[in-house]
């Protein structure tokens, strides 16, 4: 029970990567904040998490004897992030984690000269400007407690490229980049922040994730054909699972790294390791 006592805020809770995070922290004792758009996005060709995939998470956690809120935030606006930071730290009084995982794949597949003006500033304003809001709204709550744990979700597109994804590797890039500011900003007020860069995830039924099946299409190929793709590039020959990357997030927000910041994890199989 490495977290009991904390309160940790995740993004993008409604599924996949989120869901598995919030379980992993419900298990380890802590109450939970679980935030998600819960609607569609224009701009982005694939459904995104609902209201209902957000409650299932939250009531999975509950299972788990926990306390939660869920409530729906969107990263990309202001003063909805304020607003749940204001309700987490009315309902429990302190946030010692916040876990920045919403993020899209796509608007995606391809190059850099076809991509529009408008799918650029969607993916960098979710991807990598929405984590900076979140940042923003808690750095001072956090320095004021003398403690907590920021933990970017980013991606082994953020160390390495792509081809036909370039607005998603440069978010992802620019959220490392943004990672080990903030730790030097932040770590003499023992705020530490550091970035967990998955693999390729496997979309899990119970997760109800899309990632897999949405970079598939982006490329217009079976995902099928893509899953063994993937899997054949990582040295270990195994997809992450969401319970992976959860794990490392766990470790982060715990005491176990309290010494560990402006660091990036690699949850990939040995993939970036080329």
């Amino acid at each position: 029970m490495r977290l009991t006592g904390k309160v940790v805020v995740v993004t993008g809770a409604a599924r996949g990567i989120g869901r598995a995070t919030a379980v992993a922290c419900a298990e380890e004792g802590a109450d939970l904040v679980l935030l998600d758009a819960c609607s569609d996005l224009p701009g982005v060709p694939y459904p995104l998490g609902s209201a209902s995939q957000l409650e299932h998470t939250g009531a999975l956690c509950r299972d788990r004897g926990v306390s939660v809120l869920t409530a729906k935030a969107d990263v990309r606006d202001t003063g909805s992030v304020r607003d749940a930071v204001e309700l987490t730290v009315e309902r429990y009084g302190r946030i010692d984690t916040v876990v920045n995982n919403a993020g899209i794949a796509a608007p995606a597949g391809k190059r850099v000269h076809e991509i529009t003006e408008d799918e650029w500033s969607l993916m960098i304003d979710v991807d990598l400007t929405g984590p900076w809001r979140l940042i923003r709204e808690v750095a001072t709550i956090m320095s004021e407690q003398r403690s907590g744990s920021i933990v970017n979700i980013a991606a082994t597109a953020g160390l390495v490229g792509y081809p036909h994804f370039a607005a998603y590797v440069a978010a992802k890039h620019g959220l490392i980049g943004l990672t080990k500011a903030a730790a030097l900003d932040y770590a003499p007020m023992q705020v530490r922040v550091n970035a967990v860069c998955p693999g390729n995830v496997r979309d899990t039924a119970d997760g109800e994730g899309v990632m897999l099946r949405e970079i598939a299409r982006a490329l217009d190929v079976p995902a099928e054909e893509q899953v063994a793709a993937f899997t054949q590039a990582q040295p270990m020959n195994r997809l992450t699972e969401p319970g992976d990357v959860a794990g490392a997030v766990v470790f982060l927000a715990s005491d176990d790294s309290a010494r560990v910041t402006g660091s990036v994890v690699t949850v990939d199989g040995g993939f970036t390791a080329h």
